[in-house]
């Protein structure tokens, strides 16, 4: 049989986390290659409390049937003042959508604002699933550069006047996969100038709450005096993966346009998954299990640190986040961690390969790797095999 399939099939290729993620099955792999959060940190007690209560007699029709699109009222109630922690304030209801995880909310705005051709600017590197998701729009994908301190607004300007884009996207705090945070300099510039040009902006906020150290900073949302800024979080790093629960917020027309979008994707995002999260954060549960959460993280970036200081060659370059699960770096060699990630597999364990972040293809000397899914010994082992085998290619380049 020959399969036609459809135009937009030709630049989509499987996730490079989740094809790692299928080699993952023996237990002696240790992986630094997902994004999972630590299972000591998802809240199966009070979840599991909460689910019976909704499913007693008297409340199981509610939890089990359809909702709305936008999502359950006292739910997207309680969320405008969830968003005040990210600095967003006067938010109305028709300016708030429940999506189903993050994910969900990058391809409700590229549903809404993408034809063929179209540019979208990312920063360069972005999240590898945000540039799958725009390729299935077969829309064009432009890197905008960045330095520690966040968007080059210099080079953001000059490719707006270049491409004319629909919208950027960007994760401005603890980015994945670089972990980098925008400063509120930066922030406010982005916003000012994407506004000059009436460029949307889509900013992804699903790590801000997982801060070890520094201060927060509000979100580039909370300077938009255009509207055109739509911001989307979820609780997906801070609850559960598998509820998939998250909002999204904006200009009341543009939620509007994303709502139409949805109904022809999933009608609704679980109403028993919403009914949860809003239970779970009406008794109090979500800060004290972030609070009990950061110092299992912290220890564990801790220790990553402190192995790469130890094990990973010199030529090695890391970004040590302040939150986030992740950690970026680079070899100041012509090491190919493309070609290697097969190899590291053999030595049982498993990173993510920093070229699939770059929409040029860019970054065959980047890796991403991630620190909240393994403990302390195994990340140690982990990272000391790695070591072992980038010092013995760069060896073999001397």
């Amino acid at each position: 049989m020959v399969y036609n399939y459809s135009e937009r099939m030709s630049k989509m290729n499987g996730a490079a986390t989740r094809e790692i993620l299928k080699l993952l099955t023996r237990p002696e792999i240790i992986s630094f290659a997902g994004g999972f959060p630590a299972t000591q940190c998802l809240p199966q007690k009070e979840v599991q409390e909460i689910a019976h209560e909704l499913l007693s007699e008297g409340r199981a029709t509610d939890s089990l049937q359809y909702g709305t699109t936008e999502g359950f009222v006292p739910f997207r109630q309680q969320l405008i003042e969830y968003v005040k922690t990210a600095g967003i304030e006067n938010i109305s209801l028709d300016q708030t959508l429940v999506i189903s995880g993050g994910q969900q909310g990058i391809d409700l705005m590229s549903k809404t604002f993408l034809d063929k051709g179209d540019v979208v600017f990312v920063e360069n590197p972005t999240y590898l699933t945000a540039l799958q998701i725009f390729d299935s729009y077969q829309a064009k994908i432009v890197g905008i550069n960045a330095d520690k301190n966040g968007l080059d607004i210099e080079d953001l300007e000059n490719k707006i006047i270049q491409y004319k884009p629909k919208f950027l996207y960007c994760v401005s705090t603890f980015s994945n996969p670089t972990g980098k945070t925008y400063t509120v300099a930066n922030r406010k510039e982005i916003a000012s100038v994407t506004a000059k040009y009436n460029v949307m902006v889509l900013e992804d906020d699903p790590y801000s709450k997982l801060r070890f150290e520094g201060e927060s900073v509000p979100s580039i949302k909370s300077f938009d005096t255009h509207g055109n800024v739509v911001y989307i979080s979820s609780f997906s790093k801070v609850l559960s993966p598998g509820l998939r629960v998250g909002v999204a917020v904006g200009d009341k027309e543009v939620i509007r346009k994303m709502t139409i979008c949805k109904q022809g994707v999933d009608v609704t995002t679980s109403n028993l998954s919403q009914l949860i999260v809003y239970e779970y954060l009406k008794r109090g549960y979500l800060f004290p299990n972030i609070a009990k959460s950061l110092p299992i993280y912290r220890e564990r970036k801790n220790a990553m640190i402190d192995a790469i200081n130890k094990y990973m060659p010199e030529e090695f370059k890391y970004i040590n986040a302040e939150g986030g699960l992740f950690i970026w770096g680079e070899f100041d060699a012509p090491i190919n961690t493309v070609e290697l990630a097969p190899e590291a597999i053999k030595h049982d364990v498993a990173y993510i390969q920093g070229q699939v972040f770059y929409p040029d293809g860019g970054g065959l000397n980047t890796l991403r790797l991630n620190f909240s899914n393994a403990t302390v010994d195994r990340i140690d082992a982990g990272i000391h095999r790695l070591g072992d085998m980038f010092k013995e290619e760069i060896a073999k380049l001397k």
